[in-house]
């Protein structure tokens, strides 16, 4: 199914039929119409009309400037909205034309409206209507016909065509609704093809050295003897179970084993492909259409029935059933393979640990919630702060290995803090220090160690930019005189336009 969109028109509390709201833009210096409601039509205007011209037919015109990014930022919303009908809705925002509109993939969701796909599409257009938003729908058995469809003046405000008769329908439809661009449409309008049964009769190889691929591929997907995919934002999850109740069920006792009936299903077509889930969402679909979820995540990927539905259990004490759960959807939102490593004798220990580990950290996560339990591992970076990362529990470690020439203090301060230095100049190490309110006298010292900033990484914003100088750092390493080590690094550099600033960064003991 698709559905042209324009720009909404809000009516005032004071227009009327006299003063009919439009958009407009300016398109080569002229003003021009870009989109119309009703009551503008009925007084002769039409999209692409001048401005001027407009005024001279409806002199109490009321003319507001598009908005292009409200447009398509209102357009998403709607196909979200328009999930009520189908899981698989999306905005349609093509950047070479203005045409946009919404897709709708409802194949095996007419039972929602006694099996009538009419009945489905007439309730969403009148739910459209009936929120200010002037809506032609078409549903066919491909995207492009369903397109050219809810374009074509000659076709309803609801059209449906069944599967297989695109050729006959689209024949007589205009060049211009296969969705080229303007420049290939005029060019085959040059040649005469002015019908889309035109452009089928003409030798493929002539079209496509004139004009390229795209207008044989156009065709093609709109008699569908080509595929077209389309951006969904959310793609249909490739494990998912479900289960309908003939009654509604909402005792904690019929959920867990409701859980238990979907989790072996799951886990059966997990193992058939070799994959292990990393994350299972389990949602709850109410009598009085709400929707409630629950999700696990795991350390490792996988397929154990068993301990996955032990997993949900414990998180169904957060469901509400009111009045009762209807239908329960459990799908793996996020899978990785099952490629066991071949270990020698003396690596079955150690796998078994970690089995048992990961089994810790699961009930951990669960418990505490997702991204509450990390360890640290290090990042390919030079600058300090950025040596370290959060890391998934069991993740492998990184390649990333630190110069043993280059030693770093066991304890990085989360932020740098200035220091009171006195040192001779230009690179000579401190003599003395002042940290916290007490005096450090140097008793040996080690640098410097210039680290610069990463150049690729610029500011979050304009004001967060530093001087150069300042992106390069001198780090020291020095000992005072009760034997304590300290990590000191100066910014700036002498006889530059800032006083070179110095920090304490870290503590070696």
């Amino acid at each position: 199914m698709w559905l042209p969109y324009w720009p909404i028109l809000r009516l005032r509390q004071d227009a009327s039929p006299d003063r009919p709201p439009v958009t407009v833009e300016t398109t080569r210096g002229v003003r021009r119409l870009a989109a119309i409601g009703p009551d503008a039509a009925a007084q002769g205007l039409s999209i692409g009309q001048p401005l001027a011209d407009a005024r001279a037919l409806c002199p109490g015109l009321v003319a507001h400037e598009t908005d292009p990014g409200a447009d398509a930022a209102a357009l998403i919303r709607i196909a979200a909205w328009c999930e009520r009908y189908t899981p698989l809705a999306a905005a349609d925002l093509p950047e070479t034309t203005s045409e946009h509109g919404l897709w709708l993939d409802i194949t095996g969701c007419a039972h929602l409206f006694d099996g009538e796909e009419q009945a489905l599409a007439e309730d969403l257009r009148t739910r459209l209507t009936r929120n200010g938003l002037l809506a032609r729908c078409a549903v066919a058995g491909t995207p492009g016909a369903a397109w050219a469809l809810s374009r074509a003046v000659t076709t309803g405000p609801c059209t449906l065509l069944p599967f297989g008769r695109e050729r006959h329908a689209l024949a007589l439809l205009p060049i211009a609704l296969l969705r080229l661009d303007p420049k290939t449409i005029a060019g085959l309008r040059r040649l005469g093809l002015r019908q889309i049964g035109d452009l089928a009769r003409i030798p493929r190889g002539e079209i496509t050295a004139r004009f390229g691929p795209q207008p044989l591929l156009r065709l093609d997907q709109a008699l569908g003897t080509a595929e077209e995919a389309i951006a969904w934002p959310r793609p249909p999850a490739p494990f998912t179970e479900r289960l309908d109740f003939p009654e509604p069920i909402g005792t904690p006792e019929d959920l867990a084993r409701a859980l238990d009936t979907l989790t072996p299903r799951l886990c059966t077509r997990l193992a058939d492909q070799d994959q292990g889930a990393h994350r299972i969402a389990a949602q709850f679909f109410r009598v009085d259409n709400n929707i409630q979820q629950i999700a696990v995540a795991t350390a490792l990927p996988s397929h154990d029935a068993a301990y996955l539905a032990k997993l949900l259990r414990a998180q169904l004490e957060t469901i509400d059933p009111d009045f009762g759960i209807e239908a329960i959807l459990l799908h793996a939102e996020e899978t990785a393979g099952l490629d066991t490593p071949q270990t020698g004798f003396a690596d079955i220990a150690a796998s078994q640990e970690a089995s048992r580990l990961s089994t810790a950290i699961d009930r951990l996560a669960n418990r505490l919630g997702q991204g509450r339990v990390w360890r640290v591992a290090p990042h390919a970076s030079h600058v300090p702060e950025r040596a370290v990362q959060k890391t998934p529990p069991l993740q492998s470690q990184p390649s990333w290995v630190t110069d043993p020439s280059a030693p770093r203090p066991i304890r990085l301060l989360r932020t740098p803090e200035p220091v009171e230095v006195t040192a001779p100049v230009p690179d000579d190490p401190p003599i003395l220090f002042h940290w916290r309110r007490r005096l450090h006298r140097v008793r040996a010292a080690a640098g410097p160690e210039r680290i610069a900033a990463e150049w690729w990484r610029k500011p979050a914003r304009d004001s967060d930019a530093v001087p150069e100088s300042d992106r390069i750092r001198d780090y020291y390493r020095v000992e005072d005189t009760d034997g304590a080590r300290f990590w000191l690094f100066r910014t700036g550099q002498h006889g530059g336009s800032r006083t070179p600033r110095w920090y304490l960064h870290g503590l070696f003991a």
